[in-house]
């Protein structure tokens, strides 16, 4: 099994980091797995999901609030579609 990485004080659980980056997420995505599942437990953190209307369910007015919440950069000028995507992507 190769070494473990230390991502640094700011990322909770490395492990859960490495396996969620290695999923396809983007850093900052993984960084809030990880010290979420730090904070509690992972298990915990696997059974909080699906709480949520999906974003297709959303106003555009919806999406751009909470764009503008995670401070996606450009969200005013895009489109309904892109903004769906740029919220699941994070």
């Amino acid at each position: 099994m190769p070494a473990r990485k230390n991502h640094g004080a700011s990322i909770g659980d490395d492990e859960v980091y490495e396996k969620v980056r290695d999923q396809g997420a983007s850093k900052e995505k993984a960084a809030r797995i990880a010290n979420a599942a730090a904070n509690t437990s992972r298990s915990q953190v696997g059974r909080k999901g699906g709480e949520a209307a999906s974003y297709d369910d959303w106003s555009v007015a919806q999406l751009r609030k909470r764009a503008a919440e995670l401070e996606i950069p450009g969200r005013s000028s895009m489109k309904r579609a892109q903004l769906i995507r740029a919220l699941r992507n994070g």
